[in-house]
């Protein structure tokens, strides 16, 4: 196996490691030295010369040199990285995929004590006038990607910061290879604490009921989502000696229903659910939305784990407590916020899941990408088709995990910020970009044909096209967009919906302020929210959009 050893600058990655490489006759790699062989310089003269960003693309290709991992269950090899490799989501899943890794935590107190006498110098701690302060950031920035590894106390002396290690190494051992777990983000947050991986849905289930001194889980499922995942994880629950109630509800949107709600709040009462009973929600998005209902209204309130089996659960609606039905009058009307104790997201449960479904949420990462992420942006236009496919290249390379990590976060962030959606011109009502003629055309749907994703992606062309009538949306910005949604397969046709239906619905959208509707437009970098958008204009977009006019700008624009 390849054992690989992370942490903050001055932890002894580089020092334990030579004695492991040493003590099992494995290689060795250093991925800072790696790094300065290649260039021909030292590290802080990469920085001073290229800049930390050029360093970091230096390192990215350090990482994608090590290859596939070892799968022996013996140690192979031995890689110390530089503290900062783990930030790129990429290069966490390289490192972390298949192999073991490990955190050496030593207290910043330590840390700085080290660094002190250390003779390499440290780009992003040099010169500081608080070292501690500043190891103290670096560590809280980088907690959740560090804790994703096996802790291991690296303030100890190294004679027992070695055998903990080999404990480490012997209980990887034990494990099949091929099954064992892969956990790239493990972060408590305000809104939650959330896992992100493959193969850790069960563990990390245990694990949140553990901490919520759970011995007994009420798990609300529906029957596509128990065969997938629900159905291992309940087992796996009772095997640890937990006590497991199971409750199914309506596959689809159908869940989202108050009739369904009532007969499962009448069957959580046959069946005596106290307070401390969590309920565990596995499933896709309109799943968590009733299950997650039903937890904020049981007894007033129980503890919520969310287990989010399809992509746009897991990079949007599992995150951020809100939790809702429908009425035939509009989607979400009746609702509360109620924040889970835990989000587990299981890559994994991706593998079996229709390509349509993959390919529809992917209008959720784009509106992600044009709420300012860069980097989400270049993976979807990169990668996005491979992604949709459901190509194995996509979970082995991290394509997958990456845009899941880099959506989820972001949304976390955001919530984060404004958890109720107060802000007035910003926050939260960022992420209804192409959800307000989305809703309209769900609800004129009857919520019976089209996936959210896909009304997301009509109404996110819908946005651009009011954006660019209105002179808020810069046409290269609005070609990029459209020709990523054309890329994706998403939102290219007619939709045999009625234009009056999809305005009427609109009109009851809980998006308004004031007797307007809140818009959220693109614009060169962002977004920027407007409730002077006039209705001929939106009457007019709409048409369009349900006709599946092509883009009033092209690409030579």
């Amino acid at each position: 196996m390849d054992v690989v050893l992370v942490g903050l600058p001055g932890s002894g990655k580089s020092a334990v490691g030579r004695r492991l490489a040493r003590r099992h006759e494995a290689d060795y790699v250093d991925l800072d030295e790696t790094i300065e062989t290649t260039a021909g310089a030292r590290i802080p003269e990469i920085f001073a010369e290229e800049g930390e960003a050029g360093f970091r693309a230096r390192e990215r290709a350090a990482v994608a040199d090590l290859g596939a991992p070892d799968p022996d269950t013996r140690v192979r090899r031995v890689v110390s990285t530089g503290g900062g490799a783990i930030i790129d989501p990429r290069n966490r899943w390289r490192l972390y995929h298949g192999r073991l890794p490990v955190w050496l935590d030593v207290r910043p107190e330590v840390l700085a004590q080290r660094l002190r006498r250390s003779p390499n110098v440290r780009p992003l701690v040099a010169g500081r006038n608080d070292p501690v302060a500043t190891i103290r950031e670096l560590a809280a920035a980088r907690d959740r990607f560090y804790r994703a590894a096996v802790r291991v106390s690296g303030t100890a002396e190294p004679t027992s910061v070695l055998a903990a290690v080999e404990a480490a190494v012997e209980a990887a051992a034990e494990a099949d290879p091929a099954t064992r777990p892969t956990r790239v983000l493990d972060a408590a947050t305000p809104i939650g604490r959330l896992a992100i991986g493959e193969r850790i849905a069960a563990a990390a289930t245990a694990e949140a009921l553990d901490r919520l001194g759970a011995r007994r889980a009420i798990v609300i499922s529906e029957p596509n989502a128990a065969a997938a995942l629900a159905d291992a994880v309940a087992a796996a629950l009772e095997a640890g000696g937990r006590s497991v109630e199971r409750l199914d509800l309506p596959t689809g949107e159908s869940a989202k229903g108050l009739a369904v709600v009532e007969t499962a709040a009448r069957e959580l009462a046959r069946r005596r659910v106290e307070r401390g009973d969590p309920i565990v929600a596995v499933g896709g998005g309109a799943l968590g939305d009733a299950a997650g209902f039903i937890a904020a209204i049981w007894l007033r309130g129980v503890a919520l784990v969310q287990v989010p089996t399809t992509l746009v659960a897991q990079i949007d609606s599992a995150i951020g407590g809100k939790t809702a039905v429908d009425l035939p009058e509009g989607k979400n009307l009746v609702g509360a916020f109620h924040q889970p104790a835990s989000i587990v997201v299981d890559v994994g449960a991706l593998r079996s899941l229709p390509t349509r479904h993959r390919r529809a949420a992917l209008a959720e990462a784009v509106k992600m990408a044009v709420l300012g992420d860069e980097r989400l942006f270049e993976l979807l236009e990169t990668r996005g088709e491979a992604i949709a496919a459901g190509e194995a290249v996509a979970f082995e390379e991290g394509w997958i995990a990456e845009l899941v990590e880099r959506c989820a976060w972001a949304k976390v962030e955001v919530v984060v910020a404004d958890e109720r959606e107060t802000g007035a011109d910003g926050g939260r009502i960022a992420l209804n970009l192409g959800h307000t003629i989305g809703h309209g055309l769900e609800a004129a749907d009857g919520y019976a044909s089209l996936l959210h994703g896909e009304a997301v992606a009509a109404g996110l062309r819908g946005a651009i096209r009011i954006g660019l009538a209105t002179g808020l949306t810069p046409p290269d910005r609005a070609v990029r967009i459209e020709l990523l949604l054309d890329r994706l397969g998403l939102a290219t046709g007619p939709l045999d919906l009625a234009a009056a239906d999809v305005l009427a619905a609109m009109s009851r959208d809980k998006k308004h302020a004031a007797g307007r509707l809140r818009w959220v437009i693109p614009t060169a970098e962002a977004v920027v929210v407007r409730t002077d958008i006039p209705d001929a204009l939106v009457a007019a977009v709409v048409a369009e959009v349900l006709a599946g006019a092509p883009a009033r700008v092209s690409a030579d624009a």
